[in-house]
């Protein structure tokens, strides 16, 4: 029997990491999938998947006229109430903590169809930190029929809420599969984005990768933040910090003041997942408050400043390859200081096979005798 899996996605962050459960799904003929594009970050997702040798198989196109949270959710939900009529799946797998990862679960819900949540467990146990992810992903939690957990950690956060664990299964992270597909797969130069980048390093220069998006860090703490980057490219004159700016134009309204015009910080638009997996493994130095980059820093071995108060990842914090700096400007300065005086110890990437353990979970929970799509409700 062959099963129809629904992966939504609607980030770059969710794409890279769905990506390699596509193809893993792609290869296996017991299961065929259906990417849906929610229309989030509508080019973001094609560009991604793309890399991947993936396009979607639906693109949503939500309105959006005020941008905010509350809007895109019902609008995607709503959209994608159509196309799980349409295609009925045997499953609508989910990733992370975003809106779409929301607005996906909801739909799914509402239509009595399982919700495979992958990336599962993640906690900081602080509903405004961060904000509104981690509300996000308790909210899947509460009605997802399958929990992948990326860690034993995550697994153990997930028993102690009480969920089931025959509904709980550890797979790794699939963003090991993601970093060693392109690693194998792109080119040993960088795009044109990163190209500058590239020409400073061969002049001798240090290479620090900086971020900033959450929103609970908008407005003071942001600014802070953006103080504490423009800061160690002062204290460092070897240094070029390579800062993508996040499109939303509340973002870039903040960092082009503060960050734009300094000679020796780069602002350039988002980067292509290869040009990113680039700047990394090239990287001696990471400050950012993404998640996502977190877990990459700690598999290519850089080390990483969390500008954030708490942290749903809290390994690389405990194995000391990254450290929580809030945002506050003079611990980013001289935290900084003291990791660009060590020795940097890069690390090869590798695969984790977490994908086709993801494939394996979802078919074994679609064919358990005693899965239920809802509590009390029988599977479609």
């Amino acid at each position: 029997m062959n099963e129809k899996i629904l992966l939504v996605t609607g980030t770059r962050s969710e794409s890279v990491k769905l990506a390699p459960v596509a193809l893993a799904m792609r290869d296996d003929p017991r299961t065929t999938p259906v990417i849906v594009n929610s229309g989030q970050h509508e080019r973001g997702v094609a560009e991604t998947l793309g890399v991947f040798g993936l396009a979607p198989d639906v693109v949503l196109r939500p309105r959006r006229n005020t941008g905010g949270q509350g809007e895109l959710v019902t609008a995607v939900a709503n959209e994608l109430d159509a196309v799980l009529t349409a295609h009925a799946p045997a499953a609508v797998l989910v990733q992370g903590d975003t809106a779409t990862g929301l607005a996906a679960a909801l739909a799914a819900f509402w239509r009595r169809i399982p919700i495979v949540h992958l990336e599962a467990g993640l906690r900081t146990r602080r509903l405004d930190a961060p904000f509104p992810e981690e509300g996000n992903r308790q909210m899947i939690a509460r009605i997802a029929s399958l929990h992948l957990a990326p860690t034993s950690a995550a697994a153990a956060e997930l028993q102690a809420e009480s969920l089931a664990s025959q509904d709980i299964v550890v797979t790794g992270n699939t963003v090991f599969d993601a970093l060693d597909h392109v690693s194998r797969t792109a080119g040993p130069t960088p795009g044109l984005r990163v190209s500058r980048a590239d020409d400073e390093l061969r002049l001798g220069r240090r290479l620090v990768v900086a971020t900033a998006h959450r929103r609970e860090s908008w407005g003071q703490p942001l600014r802070q933040i953006l103080s504490g980057i423009l800061g160690i490219a002062e204290d460092h004159p070897d240094v070029l910090v390579l800062f993508p700016v996040h499109p939303n134009p509340a973002l870039v309204e903040e960092v082009l003041p503060v960050l734009g015009g300094h000679p020796r910080i780069m602002l350039t638009p988002a980067l292509s997942y290869p040009d990113m997996v680039w700047a990394l493994r090239h990287a001696a130095l990471v400050v950012s408050d993404s998640g996502g980059l977190q877990e990459e820093s700690a598999i290519v071995g850089v080390p990483m400043l969390v500008t954030r108060e708490a942290t749903e990842r809290p390994e690389s914090i405990v194995d000391g390859q990254a450290t929580l700096v809030g945002a506050d400007t003079g611990l980013i300065r001289a935290t900084a200081r003291a990791r660009l005086a060590e020795r940097a110890n890069p690390r090869p990437v590798r695969g984790s096979h977490a994908a086709p353990k993801v494939v394996e979970a979802v078919l074994g929970m679609l064919r358990r005798p005693d899965q239920v799509a809802l509590s009390g409700c029988p599977r479609r």
